[in-house]
């Protein structure tokens, strides 16, 4: 088990409380973000931690899938009883999932903590349809940054693999075939946060 899996197993009750509290506003903005995106889509959620997105969004969309590598995030989001949505412990870098079966994933705060997103794009890649979207809501280094709390941070246990700026961050998800539909920094703690929406480009 990676060494950071255990942090989210640890905080994985509190982690609904400490989200909903610090960063209410920005979750908002990438909620009414990404609706248009989904509208009667099947939809791979990918690190959905306790379902600060899968809640206000699964509705929205045709079919909805919410996963996330610790079991006891997937067991939180169970409890907010949220209706259309399939739940699955999945590892985001080796999926279960066939070729060509979704029309939308969306990976939120995640791909910067991943020691490894380059796999986790190819298994996006694997199982996006043509023409499809990505929605990458993610954290990058630029502009204000709390130094202090990204210092506590990792002191507890948190660890960011990625010190991504906008454009670094794009330029990684371009070279797996993507296109930039849509990219909006957005101010936030500890540091601001990159909406951003690709499409996958037919080969």
């Amino acid at each position: 088990m990676r060494d950071d899996k255990k942090f989210w197993e640890r905080v994985a009750k509190l982690y609904t409380t400490m989200q909903e509290k610090a960063n209410k506003g920005q979750y908002d903005i990438i909620t009414e973000r990404t609706k248009q995106y989904i509208e009667d889509k099947d939809v791979l959620e990918l690190a959905c931690g306790t379902g600060q997105l899968t809640l206000p969004l699964s509705a929205h969309a045709r079919s909805w899938i919410a996963t996330d590598f610790s079991k006891k995030m997937i067991d939180e989001a169970k409890k907010r009883d949220i209706e259309n949505v399939s739940f699955d412990v999945q590892d985001a870098t080796a999926l279960a999932f066939e070729d060509n079966c979704f029309d939308v994933v969306a990976v939120a705060n995640a791909l910067h903590i991943m020691p490894k997103p380059d796999k986790a794009l190819a298994e996006i890649s694997r199982v996006l349809r043509h023409d499809g979207i990505l929605i990458a809501p993610t954290f990058v280094y630029q502009g204000k940054v709390n130094r202090a709390k990204l210092w506590f941070m990792e002191k507890v246990g948190f660890k960011t693999y990625h010190k991504w700026t906008e454009e670094s961050m794009n330029d990684f998800v371009e070279s797996f075939g993507y296109s930039v539909e849509y990219s909006e920094v957005i101010p936030a703690k500890p540091v601001p946060e990159l909406f951003v929406v690709y499409r996958k480009m037919s080969k």
